[in-house]
């Protein structure tokens, strides 16, 4: 990395790096990521709308990820064999993520099927995670999700199976069994650090939603009295959250919904409304420069240590040394596997064609980001 140069000069050389690599090179920017990371980027988004936009372009040959590790291995799944997935930072990763691993969630599914038997468990697992547990999921006839498809593969699942194995985030999968009417009751939380989760035999027969105990670090900074007291002083404004929070926040916001939903939700909004959002600072902050007739703010400070690592110089190295440094690589065993529960998840979707990148250009131009 070239520590010698300001911000104003490692601008300029990423934009001539992109410049001589011209369609060869696509730089994916997650929402969470600093705002002069996503005015570097040919796209921004979620991480699995990334990771497919990447893969449509056949032109494209190195994929650069400024997000989190597991973020660059969905882009590594689903990547054409002539295309480089990097990170600008290996150490970027996602500390819910790590809450499940392959090890522990294995014997939590023995211990589970000793009681229930195997075909009665569907194992559905977030998009925020490894890609050895979206390879276990696939295996076992399971599906990946994320924070907007969550209710539909919960319906699928449950039309298939009994039950269902949701890991690694317990907030999601619980606002997701209340979305859809399933009693609190039959909705356990497994601890992997007790026999049985902490639950009993009789528990585990009669749930019908095992959740996993992990959460999101940034989501479940929100508290019942960030909201009550935002509503006091802003009586008139919506509070939109993401699913990640707990039961409790959710019921009092006005809107739920992903990263990608809460952008939509505040550009769609009325002039002059007032729209208070608990979700990672960096994409608040962003949304409210582009969208300055409304009026939005925090619920609460909240930022993601694990996105904040990518910056500008990391990216700079990155493109130095593109293909070469930070590649991401998943074994073909595991890719083989996961993609099988990605597929799943897709097959449940309405069929979309993937946009091309001068209209995600285009559509980043409107909405008042700079792009080059």
């Amino acid at each position: 990395m070239q520590d010698h140069l300001n911000d104003k000069e490692i601008v300029e050389q990423i934009l001539a790096k992109k410049k001589e690599l011209g369609e060869k090179l696509l730089i994916l920017t997650h929402h969470y990521q600093r705002k002069e990371i996503v005015e570097l980027g040919h796209y921004r988004g979620d991480s699995f709308g990334l990771s497919q936009k990447a893969a449509a372009d056949k032109a494209a040959r190195f994929i650069v990820f400024c997000g989190v590790h597991f973020m660059a291995e969905s882009a590594e799944i689903l990547s054409q064999p002539h295309q480089t997935v990097q990170i600008p930072d290996l150490e970027a990763g996602c500390w819910m993520a790590d809450m499940a691993d392959i090890y522990i969630v294995e014997n939590a599914w023995e211990e589970i099927t000793s009681i229930t038997g195997e075909d009665s468990v569907m194992p559905i697992v977030y998009m925020n995670s490894d890609a050895a547990l979206k390879a276990f999921c696939g295996h076992r006839g399971g599906a990946v999700c994320t924070s907007s498809n969550c209710p539909t593969a919960f319906r699928w699942a449950l039309s298939e199976r009994d039950k269902i194995l949701f890991f690694p985030d317990q907030h999601l999968g619980r606002n997701t069994g209340n979305q859809m009417g399933i009693p609190a009751e039959e909705m356990i939380v497994w601890d992997p650090h007790k026999p049985l989760g902490g639950n009993t035999r009789d528990d585990i027969k009669k749930a019908k939603v095992i959740l996993w105990d992990g959460y999101c670090l940034v989501h479940t900074r929100f508290r019942v009295e960030h909201a009550l007291k935002m509503r006091e002083r802003f009586p008139e404004a919506k509070i939109v959250v993401h699913p990640e929070c707990t039961q409790e926040v959710v019921a009092l916001a006005d809107a739920v919904g992903s990263t990608s939903f809460i952008v939509k939700y505040v550009e769609s909004a009325p002039p002059n409304t007032t729209i208070i959002i608990g979700t990672e600072v960096n994409l608040i902050e962003r949304v409210a420069l582009e969208n300055p007739d409304k009026k939005v703010l925090v619920l609460h400070h909240s930022l993601c240590p694990n996105m904040f690592k990518i910056n500008l110089k990391n990216l700079l190295w990155a493109l130095d040394h593109v293909g070469q440094v930070n590649v991401v690589k998943v074994p073909e065993e595991i890719k083989a596997d996961a993609r099988m529960a990605l597929d799943r998840m897709l097959a449940l979707e309405p069929k979309t064609t993937p946009a091309k990148r001068g209209d995600l250009v285009k559509e980043r131009q409107v909405a008042g980001v700079a792009v080059s």
